[in-house]
């Protein structure tokens, strides 16, 4: 166990990733101190009564004093505060390098590290079911799920870790037996002023150390920028693992392993999402028929492209969780519709350029609503098919009204959730009731 004995600790951020730093902490005999910009931060209340805390605003004092901050992946580095305390010479980490620290002094240990724009959560989720079929001991964490430090206290053979861009700028040891962008597209660029290669760099730490690196040929963001001795392809229609040209078998090393149409995840998006599952998994030397048989039954996560309600061969899909344009785009790439396309996009854009969206919605049978903070600066996309309402529920109620045989509505806002709900959870489940309702509404 790496040894912070006699250490002036400051953690910022509580939540479970917070608490979960308090309790390695604790854990060592070393007592952290706390800060917390909210004045009411969740977990407060199973806060160990030995420590202190200070809420509202970052403490200079105690962060000025400390020999080590542990910053929560919500505080941008660039906070004024914490450019002072770097160049007072004041280490900063996050929580996911104090894990690599810890499972760099283990043997026997694999990290798998997964990160991009979009589609990291159900790579994630996939790779951890496979290597669970396959016999071996997996922790599944990171960005998802458990914290990082929280899987530390089982004994397991594999770590398979979500990891977001901020957590990735504070993170420095991480030794991944297997590393991949899955893709980069234009995200959080609210917290990177300098634009889509600032990102893309936060991005490009997940591959340092890394000893294989599983890359998206369609994508050259995703190719590590400094030479690395072993990378594994996956893209659309060409790479190491790829699909065919009807989009009718995965296949692996030019040679065709499974049919989509005996796999239960639908769309283009997420067949690469499983192509890079499966090179992730034979990087891992995990038996290929197990990892096939996985595949084919995993149904995927709820919120992300999910078919919700069929009624009268008008599909319902909800894709909540595109909270930015990329995952958008990956979505109309992949939607089938015999009938009209009725898209809701809006919410939060985070500052995000929303004109990549305009070559998927020209030129196909579709009526697009927008609602939400940033509903106008999404209209004027193409504004000749747009409707404009303020909230959701307003748009669906236009659309149940509209639709016929063949349609579908397609969910897929493009933008973060905050503006109007609590997140992506909250609005997906309010389209799923909605479309139930005014379906049923529609029958009296």
């Amino acid at each position: 166990m790496v040894d912070y004995q006699g250490k002036k600790i400051v953690i910022i951020g509580l939540g479970i990733t917070g608490l979960s730093c308090v309790d390695y902490f604790l854990a060592q005999n070393v007592i952290p101190k706390v800060i917390d910009t909210r004045l009411s931060p969740s977990g407060l209340d199973q806060l160990d009564d030995r420590v202190i805390y200070h809420l509202g605003n970052l403490d200079v004092d105690w962060l000025f004093e400390a020999d080590l901050i542990v910053a929560s992946p919500g505080i941008a580095l660039s906070t004024p505060e914490l450019q002072k305390a770097n160049e007072k010479g004041i280490e900063i980490i996050g929580d996911i390098e104090l894990f690599c620290r810890e499972v760099n002094q283990q043997k026997n240990k694999q990290v798998i590290a997964i990160t991009g724009a979009n589609g990291k959560t159900t790579v994630t989720t996939l790779v951890g079911d496979i290597v669970k079929s396959a016999g071996l001991k997996v922790g599944v964490g990171g960005n998802i799920g458990e914290p990082a430090l929280s899987l530390l206290k089982q004994d397991y053979d594999v770590y398979v870790l979500e990891l977001s861009s901020f957590q990735l700028e504070t993170t420095s040891s991480l030794q991944a037996s297997v590393a991949t962008i899955l893709n980069i597209s234009e995200d959080h660029m609210d917290r990177y002023p300098l634009g889509l290669m600032q990102y893309t760099a936060a991005k490009q730490r997940i591959y340092h150390n890394a000893k294989c690196c599983v890359i998206n040929h369609d994508d050259k963001l995703t190719t590590p920028t400094s030479n690395h001795h072993h990378c594994v392809s996956f893209g659309m229609m060409a790479g190491d693992y790829h699909l065919d040209a009807n989009y009718e078998h995965l296949i692996a090393q030019n040679q065709p392993v499974l049919s989509t149409k005996s796999m239960k995840l639908i769309g283009c998006h997420n067949y690469l999402n499983a192509l890079a599952a499966l090179a992730i998994a034979d990087s891992l030397k995990i038996a290929r028929d197990s990892s096939l048989k996985t595949i084919a039954n995993f149904q995927g996560l709820p919120h992300r492209f999910e078919l919700v309600f069929e009624n009268n061969d008008v599909k319902w899909i909800n894709d909540s969780k595109a909270t930015n344009v990329g995952s958008t785009e990956a979505a109309l790439n992949s939607v089938i519709c015999n009938g009209k396309l009725f898209l809701l996009l809006g919410g939060d854009g985070k500052s995000a350029d929303f004109t990549p969206l305009v070559p998927y919605l020209k030129n196909r049978n579709i009526e697009i609503f927008c609602f939400g903070r940033d509903r106008n600066l999404l209209a004027n996309l193409v504004p000749d098919i747009t409707t404009i309402t303020e909230t959701m529920s307003e748009a669906i109620e236009y659309i149940a009204k509209k639709v016929a045989p063949k349609d579908v509505v397609l969910l897929s806002p493009a933008c973060a959730s905050l503006d109007q709900f609590k997140n992506y959870v909250e609005r997906g489940n309010l389209f799923v009731q909605l479309a139930i309702e005014y379906t049923q509404r529609s029958r009296k």
